[in-house]
């Protein structure tokens, strides 16, 4: 698994993925930063994480549209199944990968924490409470975006596939308010309140475990298959 991961760790960096994936996410974040600032004079680094979680929705199939679909285009998918390392382990090191990636950018962001503590008083405890509903949330995505990216060999397709589910879960709460228990952006809105509810929290992983589960099924088919 380890090995996995520092495979794919360095590809995000000897590749542009990781840097679009950190740079865009910084550079929205801070215009929003900005925005909140000086339109709305607002010095809650929390409220900032609602943007976080709209931005995250389009930058996170980033790092996950290339998991498979580039090893199966490229035709290196045949040594991953075939590799003496279980499939598990190769799942849980691309994923560990990319969450190592998502958490550099979010310590990243600390750095407006630190601004902001300049100006006011912001909650650490809910700054705190708002990160680790956001890694939750983050964590959903990637598990999603991984699985998108086993089920087909363009990376493109990948990257909309994850985007347009990301964004149906979105609406869902507009569409019916019965369907906010599967919008995992509405589940989030708790987390910047200071709230840590036990049911967002089993949501997030139960949906993170669902995905990890599918993409391991659908690897090892497909090394039945060859």
């Amino acid at each position: 698994m380890f090995a996995v991961m520092k495979k794919e760790l360095k590809s995000y960096l000897l590749s542009p993925t990781g840097y679009v994936f950190i740079g865009i996410f910084l550079l929205l974040f801070s215009v929003f930063f900005y925005i909140s600032i000086f339109s709305y004079q607002s010095l809650n680094f929390e409220n900032l994480f609602y943007n976080g979680a709209t931005i995250l929705t389009f930058v996170a199939p980033v790092l996950t549209m290339g998991m498979f679909s580039a090893e199966r285009k490229s035709g290196t998918e045949q040594l991953l199944l075939t590799a003496p390392r279980s499939l598990t382990a190769v799942v849980f090191g691309k994923l560990l990968a990319a969450g190592i990636v998502l958490v550099v950018t979010e310590a990243l962001t600390f750095v407006y924490f630190a601004i902001l503590k300049y100006f006011g008083d912001p909650s650490l405890k809910v700054a705190i409470s708002t990160l680790f509903g956001f890694l939750l949330l983050s964590i959903a995505y990637l598990s999603f975006g991984m699985f998108a990216s086993s089920i087909t060999e363009s990376q493109i397709v990948a990257y909309f596939v994850t985007t347009g589910v990301f964004l149906l879960m979105w609406f869902l709460p507009q569409m019916a308010s019965s369907l906010q228990m599967f919008s995992l952006i509405a589940m989030f809105d708790k987390f910047p309140a200071g709230l840590i509810s036990v049911s967002e929290i089993i949501t997030y992983v139960s949906f993170s475990v669902l995905f990890i589960l599918l993409t391991i099924i659908v690897l090892q088919r497909r090394k039945s298959v060859k």
